[in-house]
């Protein structure tokens, strides 16, 4: 396995994950704050009501009373501009804080996207694009290269933490342990299943008995 605490990222959390989900430059104020949240919150209002396929631009621009070169100036397509609702809604549940517990942090690695999927927004935006996520590389590629890129990322700087605290052995690979943690979630999200905090105990018990130290 990877080395972890040699591989981890940045430990400047915030500001990693405020640039990848900002796909890769740093956060600015858009040309307009207001025209900017209302394309976003209407576009989510239509994703989650007609679905992918339902989405039309000039729909959303419509919605959000701007015209529709206002959504062209700042995305160039419908893919661009679901990338970018999805990043905004997956911003607040990535950043795991830093407790000096491991468990208690290996579960807010679980506990964030539990919650992002059940009880923001993000969860059914999310299940309106799945399968253009796994099918559609227009979307797919940005997505993964940001929203999952960040939350590897910061998995990565709490296995590190595990490590450098004595309690995960020195080999984890946190790329496994980001599967491991967060999979279980999307699992039961598509086949079901409750996702409540009884199941991600469960999870992180589980995950911290294979990553421990005192298990090498």
């Amino acid at each position: 396995m990877a080395g972890t605490n040699q591989d981890a990222p940045s430990r400047n959390s915030t500001a990693t994950t405020a640039t990848l989900l900002n796909g890769g430059a740093p956060r600015g104020r858009p040309r307009s704050d207001r025209a900017h949240r209302a394309i976003l919150d209407a576009a989510r209002e239509q994703l989650i009501k007609e679905g992918y396929s339902g989405l039309r631009l000039e729909h959303v621009a419509a919605h959000a009373g701007v015209g529709k070169a206002t959504i062209y100036r700042r995305w160039r397509s419908k893919e661009a501009l679901a990338q970018a609702l999805l990043a905004d809604l997956a911003a607040p549940h990535i950043d795991i804080e830093e407790t000096g517990d491991t468990r208690e942090e290996m579960l807010a690695a679980v506990m964030n996207p539990m919650r992002a999927v059940t009880e923001s927004d993000f969860g059914p935006v999310i299940r309106a694009l799945l399968s253009q996520i796994a099918s559609n590389p227009s979307l797919g590629d940005p997505f993964r290269a940001t929203v999952v890129q960040a939350r590897r990322n910061e998995i990565a700087r709490m296995i590190a933490r595990g490590i450098e605290r004595g309690d995960l052995c020195p080999d984890a690979d946190a790329n496994i342990a980001t599967e491991l943690l967060v999979g279980p979630v999307y699992f039961r999200l598509m086949f079901g299943g409750e996702l409540d905090r009884a199941f991600a105990e469960r999870v992180v018990d589980n995950v911290m008995r294979g990553y421990s130290a005192s298990q090498r």
